[in-house]
């Protein structure tokens, strides 16, 4: 204790005992924590009210992977697909590059040549990154393709170490370090994938793990950064809740006791538990830098964290979008549904047919009288789509003028109103329908066929 340093935290200007090291703990046996993971009963979250604080950093930021986790799980993107989305990400992100980097594999012909011409786009964001397996081959093509940096897979639970890797702790981290090291010895920056770090011994392995790779980055003065992989969906953001599951209690660990600095730490997460965008959000609040996403969640089995849905967390905690042109990602939804085919379910939040659509008839008329009642924020203004008012038998005339004006995204000088020859026929045919004993709403799917049957039938042009 008493060789401990004395130091000034300049992040909340107290002053602060050094932490104490962690070495590693080799073991004979996997530790799997077979107390929060019993394989045949639902997982446990346990709590043992070990508080850490909040620690937003300066700035933080988005990553992509939608053209390597987000393509894991899908048919491959052609190369002018993968070229069309990028460009789509630069404008997302806006002149402060807040998605600030993209991730390639670099396999394929296909996916070469999408990073080489992605690259001649000359774009500072997202900046172009590859992830590649820990082999010396692998690194070379990084370096010939010119990229500033890579990630590399660095499993680290006793799952990954004993049952995949067949290896000891030591061996694994004896083996990760030489890999690390590979990649220094030709200048590239290595991105440290810690996979399934929700399942590892964090102060055995993974704070041990990382002093290793800060000495290594002092030694080369090459960053080294740290993806937090929540490869299994298991981080929890409870204040409270017992490592190895707390996200805040890992951000913190890596920070304080690892020396990690915050622009160094990013977050992947998995949504098999419905936690991916509260456990992207948690490593924001509790140190990380970046977070990284997919667009709209696309990624290995249940999904990764939806980058659409960080782009608005940043807005809510920033006060700002700080330049990012939030329409684009209707644009990108549009694009996946038209070109790629990809067809995204009606209730996704921001991008999905329905995510501000009212259906229920006494919503319908609040959103009728005042648009705020029942909308999330502007979405004509944010996204370029308008609330729209499901039609059904309370809606009205001026609703039914209101459904086609917003569904069919009539321009001032062309919308109909409630005098419209149009917007009659089709009252009188919805209160038909309600006459007869319906009492579900109207789908778009009626309403633009019966449109399409008046408009045919009284030579009307929408």
């Amino acid at each position: 204790m008493d060789n401990r340093k004395v130091y000034m935290n300049y992040h909340n200007n107290l002053l602060q005992l050094e932490e104490h090291m962690y070495p590693l703990v080799d073991v004979d046996t996997p530790n799997v924590f077979r107390n929060l993971f019993p394989y045949d009963e639902v997982p446990k979250i346990a709590f043992n009210d070990r508080i850490v604080p909040h620690s937003m950093p300066d700035e933080i930021w988005i990553t992509d992977t939608t053209f390597r986790d987000g393509q894991q799980s899908r048919a491959p993107y052609t190369t002018e697909q993968i070229v069309t989305i990028y460009d789509y990400l630069h404008r997302l992100g806006g002149p402060e590059g807040k998605i600030r980097q993209s991730e390639f594999f670099l396999y394929s012909k296909k996916d070469r040549d999408a990073v080489y011409q992605c690259l001649e786009k000359g774009y500072q964001f997202p900046e172009v990154t590859s992830w590649i397996r820990a082999s010396k081959k692998d690194f070379e093509l990084v370096k010939e393709i010119g990229l500033k940096e890579t990630g590399i897979l660095v499993s680290c639970s006793d799952y990954h170490i004993f049952y995949k890797l067949k290896m000891t702790r030591r061996e694994a981290l004896r083996h990760y370090l030489s890999i690390v090291r590979d990649c220094l010895e030709i200048g590239i920056s290595p991105r440290c994938h810690l996979e399934d770090i929700t399942r590892s011994d964090i102060y055995g392995f993974v704070i041990p793990f990382c002093l290793e790779l800060m000495n290594l980055m002092g030694e080369y003065r090459i960053p080294i950064k740290i993806r937090v992989c929540d490869t299994m969906g298991y981080g929890v953001n409870y204040p409270g809740a017992v490592i190895p599951r707390s996200i805040p209690g890992i951000i913190y660990g890596l920070m304080v006791h690892a020396g990690v600095p915050s622009e160094l730490i990013e977050f992947h997460g998995h949504n098999d538990f419905y936690k991916a965008v509260s456990n992207a959000t948690t490593a924001w609040l509790y140190g990380a830098c970046g977070v990284n996403c997919s667009l709209f969640g696309i990624g290995e089995r249940t999904g990764n964290t939806p980058l659409e849905a960080m782009v608005f967390e940043y807005a809510q905690l920033r006060g700002s979008l700080d330049g990012m042109d939030t329409t684009v990602i209707t644009e990108l939804a549009e694009y996946y549904e038209k070109e790629i085919g990809y067809h995204i379910p009606e209730h996704t939040p921001f991008v999905g047919k329905n995510f501000n659509v009212t259906r229920a008839g006494i919503h319908a008329d609040g959103l009728l009288k005042n648009e705020e009642i029942y909308n999330i924020f502007d979405t004509g203004k944010f996204l370029n789509r308008p609330a729209v008012v499901s039609v059904s038998n309370t809606s009205g005339i001026a609703g039914i003028a209101h459904w086609i004006n917003t569904y069919y995204k009539l321009p001032d000088e062309r919308k109909v109103g409630k005098d419209c020859e149009l917007v009659a026929a089709v009252k009188i045919w919805v209160d038909e329908q309600y006459d007869d004993g319906r009492v579900t709403v109207m789908t778009d799917e009626e309403m633009v066929q019966k449109i399409t049957e008046i408009c045919r039938e009284k030579e009307i042009i929408l």
